[in-house]
């Protein structure tokens, strides 16, 4: 079975390595949910210069791309920032269902979720 596409948001710290460690771990519990997980801070940095402007809103229009092709928008860590308030945003006006990374996030009895037979 296809696996759908999960969109990873957090709030996400100044440091590259806390990002990419904690969005290895976020993307780790999404795959073993059933899903392919989305993690533009794993991979966007490692060409592009946040710091030049152009490549700066380049990766913000790439990491827009990629969840308005998702299935699902998965919020992850503790907090809400400006980012996650606009992926929400984004992904409810294009009706992308949205869950905490604690909730339940079997799909299609696919992957280890928490409780029963819910779907995400």
């Amino acid at each position: 079975m296809k696996r759908p596409l999960a969109y990873i948001t957090a709030p996400w710290s100044n440091s590259q390595y806390e990002n990419a460690e904690n969005a290895a771990n976020y993307c780790r519990q999404v795959y073993d949910a059933g899903y392919s997980p989305v993690c533009p801070v794993l991979f966007l940095p490692t060409f592009l210069k946040d710091e030049i402007p152009q490549e700066h809103k380049d990766g913000m229009d790439m990491a827009h791309d990629y969840l308005c092709r998702s299935h699902v928008l998965v919020v992850c860590g503790h907090g809400i920032d400006e980012t996650m308030k606009n992926d929400i945003a984004t992904a409810e006006r294009l009706r992308i269902t949205a869950t905490a990374l604690d909730g339940n996030l079997t799909v299609k009895g696919q992957g280890r979720g928490k409780g029963g037979g819910h779907h995400a």
